[in-house]
């Protein structure tokens, strides 16, 4: 039978998965959300 918690402890996340969360979070994109705020601003200003 499979120790979940045993195996939690030897867990090792893959760097290529840190590097694409670290390159995710670093980068400031552009979400639907910022579309929308900004078509409602200029929605306003017409």
């Amino acid at each position: 039978m499979i120790d979940f918690e045993e195996e939690l402890k030897n867990y090792e996340p893959s760097l290529e998965i840190e590097e694409a969360v670290d390159n995710i979070y670093s980068h400031d994109l552009t979400d639907l959300t910022d579309i929308f705020r900004e078509m409602l601003e200029e929605s306003r200003r017409a």
